[in-house]
């Protein structure tokens, strides 16, 4: 008889427990999402998002999509971002595993950002990583993919990013280290390229460790069906 009311105790005692801590998730998560709508309303009152966007265009060597190499287009896309044609602006897959990995290293190890997030966080806020710039950075994501079609954010993207050595952008980048326009291109110097911006620094410095960073896209592809 003791035993068994011991144990109802036990399990009115999980249930508080439990309880309590989904409301401090919730209250976290309301708190997180007011500062990150705070961080975005504030950005895009300094500069709204159509005329970030237009800054990005206005761009003396703009390169368009079409003007893209196709191998260079599926390289990123395999290794940043593979389901970017299917999402709205975040991939509750690449969020939940970036999660569980960040919980187990006890630090952001992966982010799980998309193409369109990166495009956001890069023109619109800093590079800080913490929880109320992640939210902000989201809700960009959100506006951007309403706005805009998948092949203008990757375009925006191609031609903002950085590659290391100063250069930013994929025609800065294709004429700064193989004196080209990005569709004249090979193959192999696209998916050069598809893989700088990983850590480009690193890379710009280290040939050895952009041939490397080569195979991990090169898998990649492989592992998205764009390459046998």
């Amino acid at each position: 008889m003791r035993t068994g009311k011991n144990w109802n105790i036990l399990k009115r005692g999980l249930k508080w427990t439990i309880g309590i801590t989904a409301a401090a998730v919730i209250c976290i998560c309301v708190n997180v999402g007011m500062k990150g709508y705070d961080m975005y309303r504030d950005a895009i009152s300094q500069i709204s998002l159509k005329d970030k966007v237009e800054q990005i265009r206005s761009k003396e060597n703009y390169t368009e999509f079409a003007e893209l190499p196709e191998t260079y287009v599926d390289a990123v896309l395999s290794v940043e971002d593979h389901r970017f044609y299917g999402h709205i602006g975040i991939d509750p897959i690449a969020i939940t595993r970036a999660v569980i990995n960040d919980i187990r290293a006890g630090a952001f190890v992966e982010g799980g950002s998309t193409i369109t997030q990166q495009l956001a966080k890069n023109e619109l806020f800093t590079q800080d990583k913490h929880l109320a710039r992640k939210a902000a950075e989201m809700l960009a994501a959100f506006d951007l993919e309403k706005t805009y079609s998948k092949q203008q954010i990757f375009e925006m993207y191609a031609n903002t990013i950085y590659f290391g050595s100063g250069y930013y952008g994929i025609a800065e980048a294709a004429e700064g280290y193989f004196g080209k326009e990005p569709a004249q291109l090979t193959d192999a110097e696209a998916i050069y390229l598809a893989g700088m911006p990983n850590a480009p620094s690193t890379y710009a410095s280290s040939p050895e460790l952009a041939f490397k960073r080569m195979q991990v896209v090169l898998k990649r592809m492989v592992k998205c069906r764009v390459l046998t």
